[in-house]
């Protein structure tokens, strides 16, 4: 397994390019499921998360061409249930559930994997599907639902740590072939689901609402082939502007959408960070004095629970107490014993991590455990002085397309090895 090294202690400075989103694109790439017809979609991240679910398109028997972040998808029959090791594996495969109902009214779909980050149960997929008058069972790590026709219904789909993003995915291209409306409350509000409701649009699809905690579905008899460009990551974008204000830097992103990342944004400016945003640009320039901010995760458009560990890094640079409350997963503070070893000052406290900020970080060798800690720690090598070694990058690998190499433009000293 790869590791990164890096040599911190060099402010970043330089633009770089923000790469489609990997959450909105799994879900756009299922979708292509729903139609016999061929669908296009451009501005695909290169990310080993959409390697995988190519692969699981080509084993439920769709042609599937690939080149420079566009994909073709030809589903003209879809032949059984995909590859059970494939879907396994990731979080994300979980989202062809949906266009498997409303093709076929039936789907075999294995429970799947993904980060450990914490418990993320499946059952308000499988309440949306029985909400659309499915019958599902769950046996021998299969989930299996099936039904003579969905029948559009209401279905309620939030749930103790609010609305299920998938989850609504899966609602959305279901209820698109169901018969009759289909009403979702609670639903997630995401851009990543605008986005899904988009492309299911463009492919004949009647959605209202979409972005909002109430969509309408109407159903329809089928849908058609589509072409359409993945949203900016707003993710990446996230990380990159944070890896600016943690090197004391001056960054410029281009190709990426403010409007999404207003709560991250806002938290950054309270912490004395220097932000310029345009239309799809954002400049991040060195503050003038960091200041320890509380930051709470929760769902859309609260602060992302998938930017929590890249905004704990700005904090331990940050001089005062910060407490960072995650409020979606109980399990994702893996990371704060790697950043012990960096000369973090972490303590936890039930869902709350309190960060003494101001002192110096020290490069070590520290081990990611999921997708978005593996940034923190990446973050944190470039703030530090020394050598840092990330070990298991395989992790961010399913992410952040190319982060050594858009680093090393920026300026880092930066480098990937075999892993020990």
């Amino acid at each position: 397994m790869d590791c990164l090294v890096i040599n911190g202690g060099t402010p970043l400075k330089g633009e770089v390019k923000i790469s489609g989103a990997k959450n909105a694109a799994l879900p756009l790439m299922a979708a292509t499921l729903l139609t016999s017809d061929e669908c296009v979609l451009r501005n695909l991240p290169n990310l080993s998360d959409v390697q995988f679910m190519a692969r699981i398109l080509k084993s439920l028997g769709a042609s599937v061409e690939m080149n420079r972040g566009t994909i073709r998808v030809r589903a003209r029959k879809i032949d059984g249930f995909g590859d059970y090791d494939l879907i396994r594996k990731m979080r994300g495969s979980i989202c062809i559930l949906g266009p498997l109902m409303g093709r076929l009214n039936e789907a075999k779909v294995s429970m799947p994997g993904g980060c450990v980050i914490g418990a993320r149960p499946i059952d308000l997929h499988l309440k949306g599907m029985r909400d659309l008058g499915a019958k599902v069972r769950v046996e021998a790590g299969y989930v299996h639902a099936k039904a003579k026709r969905l029948i559009g219904g209401e279905s309620f789909l939030g749930g103790r740590c609010g609305p299920t993003v998938l989850g609504t995915a899966n609602m959305l291209m279901a209820a698109s072939l169901a018969k009759g409306k289909t009403l979702i409350h609670s639903a997630a509000c995401e851009p990543e689901i605008e986005d899904l409701a988009k492309f299911l649009n463009a492919m004949g699809a009647k959605i209202l609402g979409a972005g909002s905690p109430t969509i309408t579905i109407q159903g329809v008899r089928r849908l058609r082939g589509a072409e359409h460009r993945v949203i900016p990551d707003r993710i990446e974008a996230a990380t990159y502007a944070l890896a600016g204000a943690v090197t004391n830097g001056d960054v410029t992103l281009r190709s990426c959408q403010p409007s999404h990342l207003s709560a991250v944004l806002d938290k950054m400016r309270e912490a004395g960070v220097r932000i310029e945003s345009g239309r799809n640009t954002l400049r991040i320039r060195p503050a003038k004095q960091l200041r320890s901010v509380d930051i709470t995760t929760m769902p859309h458009a609260g602060f992302p629970t998938d930017v929590q560990a890249q905004m704990m890094v700005l904090m331990l640079k940050s001089p005062g107490i910060s407490i960072i409350t995650e409020r979606i997963f109980e399990s994702r503070f893996m990371h704060v014993n790697e950043l012990a070893r960096m000369g973090a000052d972490i303590s936890i406290e039930g869902p709350s991590a309190i960060v003494k900020g101001g002192q110096p970080l020290s490069g070590a060798d520290v081990m990611a455990s999921d997708l978005r800690a593996s940034a923190a720690l990446v973050l944190a090598g470039m703030a530090a002085k020394g050598v840092t070694r990330v070990n298991r990058v395989y992790h961010i690998d399913r992410g952040y397309e190319n982060i050594d190499g858009k680093l090393r433009a920026l300026g880092a000293n930066i480098s990937r090895e075999p892993g020990q």
